[in-house]
């Protein structure tokens, strides 16, 4: 089963070598997602909740390109600088997954940036 990388337009300059997501067969495999924009500046500095919509968006973007949709998600990691923003990341999160919303798991963590307040990573399985 090929591989396709998948690397939609507006998407942030990478950190490192990586695709923002990978199709192989009906998976969709999208890499951790930062807050980014496209000219590689930080979004929403010490606005959690604007930073969770910037990469819900950018994480739509690629299931999008993939052929996909948000409802086709069923996986997500999502990593915390500070679990303080638990709640307020969780609002804007609900806003993505309004229906059955996929399985995930939330840790807090270290992230590339001092900055970056969230990051999340998903698997869809396209139907």
């Amino acid at each position: 089963m090929p591989k396709i990388p998948i690397n939609p337009a507006g998407s942030a300059p990478p950190l490192a070598p990586y695709s923002a997501g990978v199709r192989a067969g009906n998976a969709v495999y999208v890499s951790g997602v930062l807050p980014i924009a496209a000219d590689g500046q930080t979004v929403g500095i010490g606005d959690v909740r604007a930073q969770t919509r910037h990469v819900l968006q950018r994480i739509e973007a690629v299931i999008k390109a993939a052929g996909g949709t948000m409802a086709d998600v069923a996986m997500n990691s999502i990593f915390l600088k500070d679990l303080n923003d638990y709640q307020a990341m969780n609002e804007v999160y609900a806003e993505f997954f309004p229906g059955d919303p996929p399985a995930r798991f939330c840790i807090r963590a270290d992230l590339v940036k001092s900055e970056f307040l969230v990051e999340i990573a998903s698997v869809a399985h396209l139907t």
